[in-house]
């Protein structure tokens, strides 16, 4: 039954829908404990070490942190592939171009695979700048996020790479918050409106959080 409803355009919507809406849980919760710098160093720092220590004693030491970790990694590679064959199904299905041409989509929409093209890219940099410190730049201090992040944010590189993919995840969000209602059967002629405000609210929101971090950085408000 899993191959079947896997193998099926219905069932692979159905995995992205799903998935996505496990990523977005996790944008909610990131973007609130990001806004945690502006309250200082030690309270940025008691934050990233309280994720390593959740559950305890029940769960060892980062224990809980790997298992969001799995669980994110699952949803992102899941998002990733059932997106590149509903892309490839719909090229096949397609393969000569409409004689007439087909009502404009919105930005959103027409770069939801570059934009998932840009956010797989960043989410790499990211792990290798702020995780394990491979591309950082002055010197990453273990147990120090707070200055990692405005080490981070002090090249111009950094905050160019993080802005734009947080354009890109707003974009993302826009779309596919509404596109997962419609596929989870939320979604309706009545809800449509709704559902579309909320979208966008949550798109704003996110991007607005996550950019306020670098442009902190930039202006001194975060040193």
């Amino acid at each position: 039954m899993a191959r079947t409803v896997w193998d099926s355009s219905v069932g692979k919507k159905t995995v992205m829908a799903v998935s996505g809406m496990i990523m977005l849980l996790y944008l909610v919760v990131h973007v609130i404990g990001n806004l945690k710098i502006f309250f200082g160093a030690e309270e940025f720092n008691h934050y990233a070490h309280w994720l390593r220590t959740v559950g305890e004693p029940f769960m060892h030491y980062e224990w809980t942190l790997w298992l969001v970790r799995v669980v994110l990694v699952v949803a992102v590679v899941a998002h990733a592939v059932s997106a590149y064959q509903l892309s490839r199904r719909d090229i096949k299905a397609r393969p000569s171009k409409y004689v007439h041409r087909k009502p404009r989509a919105s930005y959103a929409t027409r770069t939801m695979r570059w934009g998932g093209i840009i956010l797989a890219l960043f989410i790499v940099w990211h792990i290798l700048d702020l995780t394990t410190g491979t591309v950082h730049s002055g010197g990453f201090q273990e147990g120090h996020p707070y200055q990692n992040v405005v080490d981070t944010f002090s090249t111009w590189y950094g905050n160019v790479i993080y802005i734009v993919a947080m354009l890109a995840v707003g974009l993302h969000v826009r779309h596919g918050f509404w596109s997962a209602a419609q596929t989870l059967g939320v979604g309706s002629r009545t809800r449509d409106r709704a559902l579309k405000t909320v979208a966008d609210v949550l798109a704003l929101l996110l991007t607005a959080g996550f950019i306020a971090v670098p442009v902190g950085v930039m202006t001194g408000v975060v040193s």
